[in-house]
């Protein structure tokens, strides 16, 4: 094993905790995929063929290569769903309840003021978007808690770790 593969791995049990998750998630493989080498450009006609057949094949091995789980799909997609659209839908009525208060001459909101809170409200809306496929359990038997802030911090760690190592994989630009 590398130097570099120990440093992320002890870099990993350090972010995650002793007692944690392991950092490789079920659905993922087992061993990361690299770049195929560039080619040569092919110099006949069966040859054009072939090249055009395999990126199909290539697409279709990627895609069953490590599918998410449907439990952990439906999940990710519910949380988003409950954190981008319960203030999505906030912003929608700040502009309802600033109409129906001016309109019953209740009280005239100043309008920086709606558009401040609207705006405020789909900034959340944005942020829940993310948060909620984060804060969802990666691991298909374990539902995780209501608000996800556990879950949250173990996914964005194996999030960045991922980040990190991508950079450090990839060639230096010149």
């Amino acid at each position: 094993m590398t130097a570099k593969k120990k440093k992320a791995q002890n870099n990993a049990a350090s972010t995650h905790g002793e007692g944690a998750e392991p950092s490789r998630l079920p659905f993922e493989p087992a061993q990361a995929s690299r770049k195929p080498a560039k080619q040569a450009p092919p110099s006949n006609q069966s040859a054009v063929a072939k090249s055009v057949a395999s990126p199909a094949k290539a697409i279709d091995k990627r895609s069953n290569a490590s599918p998410i789980p449907e439990v952990v799909n439906r999940r990710m997609v519910s949380r988003a769903a409950k954190f981008c659209g319960v203030p999505t839908v906030c912003a929608l009525l700040t502009f309802v309840v600033s109409y129906v208060a001016i309109a019953n001459d209740l009280f005239k909101p100043p309008t920086v003021a709606v558009l401040l809170v609207s705006l405020g409200f789909f900034g959340l809306g944005v942020l829940g978007l993310s948060y909620g496929p984060l804060s969802a359990s990666w691991d298909e038997e374990r539902v995780g808690s209501w608000l996800g802030w556990d879950e949250f911090k173990l996914n964005f760690g194996r999030l960045r770790d991922s980040w990190r190592a991508a950079k450090d994989e990839s060639p230096p630009s010149t």
